[in-house]
């Protein structure tokens, strides 16, 4: 592929994108985003026997922790560093007045107390939680994902943000569902 002079994201004469580029702040940003709905599975999947929770799980962790491969490559191909000093989602220049807690560094994504939380019960408590706190993560990574399909100028990564966008809309609604069999209702308990 060098040899052609085509990158693996299939660009043949594009520059790299700045370091404040919203390419590399989705990049970075989702990427965290991601391994923390990883993190989440995995916890739930050690922590319920429920078949239909744990195959979200696995399907979460296989998914996202691929789409977390592939905007890491991107940086690296771009010779630019995993990791920022810029407030997340500046790149999105919304005004985001999100303010960073207890681990939660972006719209959606849990506290550390959320996940000790999720960590410390099993059975139909933690598949609640999880699919409480999964619902909230993806709605914050759906809008993170049209954040960047709305500036996107590079295609390969407009795409698979595009597919972010479908996949997790979709799971918003199988997660609604799964709450609703359980006799539990949206929204994250207060920690």
């Amino acid at each position: 592929m060098v040899a052609s002079g085509t990158s693996a994201s299939g660009s043949s004469s594009i520059a790299a994108p700045a370091d404040d580029s919203p390419e590399a702040g989705f990049a970075r940003d989702m990427a965290t985003h991601h391994q923390q709905a990883v993190d989440l599975s995995f916890i739930v999947r050690d922590r319920t026997g429920d078949a239909s929770v744990r195959t979200l799980a696995f399907d979460i962790i296989n998914t996202q922790a691929n789409q977390r491969g592939m905007m890491m490559g991107w940086l690296d191909q771009w010779g630019l560093p995993q990791h920022a000093a810029a407030k997340p989602m500046a790149w999105m220049k919304m005004g985001h007045d999100y303010a960073a807690h207890d681990g939660s560094l972006m719209p959606g994504m849990a506290t550390n107390t959320q996940l000790a939380k999720l960590g410390s019960l099993s059975g139909r408590d933690a598949e609640v939680l999880y699919l409480q706190l999964m619902l909230e993560h993806h709605k914050g990574g759906v809008e993170m994902a049209q954040g960047y399909v709305d500036l996107a100028k590079n295609e390969t990564e407009k795409r698979l943000a595009q597919s972010m966008v479908v996949g997790q809309t979709s799971e918003i609604q199988l997660i609604t569902d799964m709450l609703t069999e359980r006799g539990a209702t949206p929204g994250v308990p207060a920690s």
